[in-house]
C-alpha cells in the first residue's frame, strides 16, 4: 500500500523557484499534542507532534525563526516574504519537526537584493548538524545525509514528502543559475537529514 505522501505529485516552490504549474501538495496536517520538555527522544520513534520555533545551522551560520507556510490557490507552496529573505517556513501540512516522517522547512537563497537565510545551505555536507527549536521545549536535532542539486524539473517529489519510517528532516531553497525570462533560478538545493 502506499503513503498517504506518495499518492500525490509534490514541489516545493520558492518565490524565483518555479516548478511545473500542475505540482501539487498533500494537506493532510498532524493532529497536535503537546510533551513534556523531559521526555526523552527515541530516533527511531520520534517525537509527538509540536509546531516548530526556531531553526539554527551552526556550520553555515543560519539562524531563523520558522512561520508556517501552507499552500496557495494554485496548491503552490506558500514562501516566506521575499523582501525579508532571512526569514524560514516550515510547511505546515507534512510533519513537524522530530515526529517520524519527512518535516520540510523553507528560505530563501537571496532576495530583496541581499543574501537569504539559506544562502549557504549548498554548503552543508554528510554529518553537519541542524537544531529545530519547537514549541513543547523540546529541540530536535538532525544529522546531513547528504545534499543535493537538481533541475526543477527533476524534482525528486518521492524523496522529499515520501513516507519515511524514522523522523527526517529536509530543508530546501533555489539554487544554480539564475533565468533571467523565468525570473527564477533553474534547481533547487535539497538537504536531507535524520533525527538524532
Amino acid at each position: 500500500m502506499r503513503s498517504f505522501w506518495g499518492m500525490f505529485v509534490a514541489l516545493a516552490l520558492l518565490t524565483g523557484c518555479a516548478s511545473p504549474p500542475d505540482a501539487t501538495l498533500p494537506t493532510q496536517q498532524p493532529q497536535s499534542t503537546t510533551v513534556p520538555t523531559t521526555t526523552p527522544v527515541d530516533a527511531d520513534r520520534g517525537l509527538p507532534p509540536s509546531e516548530p520555533t526556531e531553526v539554527r545551522i551552526p556550520k553555515i551560520g543560519a539562524k531563523s525563526s520558522l512561520v508556517p507556510l501552507g499552500l496557495n490557490p494554485d496548491e503552490t507552496v506558500e514562501v516566506p516574504p521575499v523582501e525579508q529573505p532571512m526569514q524560514a517556513g516550515w510547511y505546515k501540512h507534512a510533519r513537524t519537526p522530530g515526529e517520524s516522517g519527512p518535516a520540510v522547512l523553507l528560505g530563501h537563497v537571496d532576495g530583496n537584493k541581499q543574501p537569504g537565510i539559506f544562502f549557504r545551505l549548498k554548503e552543508l555536507g554528510a554529518g553537519d548538524e541542524v537544531e529545530v527549536s519547537r514549541k513543547d521545549g523540546a529541540t530536535a536535532r538532525f544529522r546531513v545525509r547528504r545534499t543535493e542539486q537538481i533541475a526543477k524539473n527533476s524534482f525528486p517529489t518521492e524523496a522529499v514528502y515520501g513516507d519515511t519510517t524514522e523522523p527526517e528532516l529536509r530543508l530546501i531553497t533555489c539554487g544554480g543559475s539564475y533565468d533571467q525570462a523565468a525570473r527564477g533560478y533553474r534547481d533547487n538545493i535539497i538537504v536531507y537529514a535524520t533525527l538524532i
